[in-house]
């Protein structure tokens, strides 16, 4: 294993290594296991908030409860990856919290729209070996809301304690952000994790309103289906969406969180 650092000429070009790079390097102190990064790779995908790239998959980590999930953030994530050709997957943590079984209701959302899900606690070790499959070969991002348990799902899946874990505020339910850069992992079954900062600023500035149905696979049957083919389903008359949404076959919360999405890139805002 090297050590490198980029040469100079990166600057020139405002090219800088990421996690996740291909990279060509040169030996300078084969003792000290010393080098310089003499070229990169094309990238087949770059994520900017956190920088990594050559992204296979992103494993979006949601809990139970404390926090309780944040299906809106949860979404913006599943939009952001399959608009840069990254495969999403849900795992839905502390499990073994659940009392009321909420995560069945969740799994059959997600599913029902075309993702996996997988259930899991990073407490009990349910679900882990279900991950380890999921993960092994590729480069995954572990992202999701902070307080969720990625750090602590990342030190089950190495079994060694690698992330510092913290702990969710009592007063307002949420974690403490305890990642503070992007880091690779690699897995000795094969593939990388990547544990992140988390996805402080969500921008899908490249994202038009109009594209937004998209990246709702539970949406494909019905576009070009709907009394007028411009339909955007939110609130045309006609809708088939619509139609299927009242009809319980389209989830209702999904659907909402849709037009708010919709919305909010109509008016051309982050989210």
């Amino acid at each position: 294993m090297y050590e490198c650092k980029a040469r100079g000429l990166f600057r020139k070009d405002r090219l800088t290594p990421l996690p996740g790079d291909k990279v060509g390097f040169s030996v300078i102190n084969t003792d000290e296991g010393e080098g310089f990064i003499e070229y990169i790779h094309p990238r087949k995908c770059q994520l900017v908030r956190p920088a990594v790239a050559n992204v296979d998959q992103l494993a979006i980590v949601i809990s139970v409860k404390d926090p309780r999930p944040d299906f809106l953030f949860l979404d913006k994530l599943i939009v952001i990856a399959q608009k840069e050709n990254i495969s999403p997957f849900i795992c839905i943590n502390k499990s073994d919290l659940d009392i009321e079984t909420e995560y069945v209701r969740i799994m059959k959302m997600y599913k029902n729209a075309g993702f996996p899900v997988i259930a899991m606690s990073s407490k009990t070790g349910a679900g882990i070996e279900s991950l380890r499959e999921n993960l092994a070969g590729k480069i995954t991002v572990l992202a999701g809301q902070s307080g969720v348990g990625k750090s602590t799902i990342l030190n089950r899946i190495i079994g060694s304690w690698v992330m510092e874990t913290g702990n969710v505020s009592e007063r307002i339910k949420r974690g403490r952000h305890t990642t503070r850069h992007a880091e690779l992992f690699q897995l000795s079954f094969g593939g990388y994790v990547a544990d992140t900062p988390g996805f402080s600023s969500l921008e899908l500035i490249e994202i038009e309103a109009e594209e937004l149905q998209y990246f709702y696979p539970e949406f494909s049957r019905y576009i070009g289906k709907c009394r007028f083919s411009s339909c955007n389903h939110v609130g045309e008359p006609g809708c088939s969406v619509k139609r299927d949404v009242d009809k319980g076959s389209v989830d209702q919360g999904r659907y909402l969180r849709y037009i708010e999405l919709f919305n909010l890139l109509k008016q051309k805002k982050t989210f």
